[in-house]
């Protein structure tokens, strides 16, 4: 740990609890969404547990690893993406329960999600004046920051979802369309100098169906449109992508976050 967070940390002052916005981030962030798509199939399918059973075991899961990081107070590699990688498998399975246990409409839970993910971020702002991340250094903020992330998550994969399948664009199709969609964020925020705050989320949304598209399409087989590598191994190909990430983020510190103020002028919004 820097002298400047240890500093931080003794002046009582309230430090971050989740990491930088870093290439490290996005890309660990893209590895995560797209094991979720799989490792959910994986569980549910691969070894038999079935959509309910893995649903519960994996939000018990999810829950105790959310313990473990609100108790951190602070962001640490490890325990943070761990509640990634598990919520983003919940987020998955939520939309495919909606789906297959309850028959609901690919595009009802799109706008469901839509719906549900927006009065998130309009109580967030309501209550702290910021959706900023560097600004999560509270309980409250961080509790509004997971449940954002969860509906970004079950949105992501019934968005995904309605494209591919329903809409029949197929994984690659889909994966490529999702590709442009983000590609155009950064053209936005560079270029017409688009606020950080909604360029982050829109990108944070939009890698989802990116990922679970291109996870899709590396497991599931050839006549259903995939390349056949099947669930296991390319769940345990990104997860070893991911570990690996968090260990190389330990050692150097990247992502570190330093002390941040309760309000960021810079991007408040």
């Amino acid at each position: 740990m820097s002298a400047s967070h240890l500093s931080t940390v003794a002046a009582g002052q309230p430090v971050s609890r989740v990491p930088e916005v870093t290439v490290d981030f996005w890309l660990i962030k893209l590895m995560a969404v797209t094991m979720g798509e799989t490792a959910a199939d994986y569980l549910a399918v691969n070894l038999g547990f079935g959509l309910t059973a893995t649903s519960i075991l994996m939000t018990a899961v999810l829950c105790g690893a959310l313990f473990i990081q609100f108790g951190m107070k602070r962001y640490v590699p490890w325990a943070y993406w761990l509640a990634v990688v598990l919520i983003s498998v919940v987020g998955t399975l939520v939309t495919d329960n909606l789906t297959d246990n309850f028959g609901v409409p690919l595009e009802t839970s799109t706008i469901l999600f839509t719906v549900l993910l927006a009065t998130t971020f309009a109580v967030w702002y309501a209550l702290e004046r910021t959706l900023s991340i560097h600004s999560v250094v509270t309980f409250r903020r961080e509790a509004l920051y997971w449940l954002a992330i969860l509906f970004t998550f079950a949105l992501g994969t019934a968005a995904g979802d309605l494209v591919a399948e329903r809409f029949a664009f197929g994984y690659l199709t889909t994966g490529l369309l999702f590709a442009g969609v983000i590609c155009v964020i950064p053209v936005a925020y560079y270029g017409l100098k688009m606020n950080a705050i909604p360029a982050f989320w829109l990108a944070y949304i939009f890698t989802r169906p990116l990922g679970a598209s291109f996870g899709d399409l590396l497991s599931q087989p050839a006549e259903y449109g995939g390349l056949g590598l099947g669930t296991t191994y390319t769940s345990v190909m990104f997860l070893g992508v991911i570990v690996a990430i968090v260990i190389f983020m330990t050692i150097s510190r990247r992502g570190d976050v330093r002390q941040q103020r309760l309000v960021d002028p810079a991007s408040r919004w």
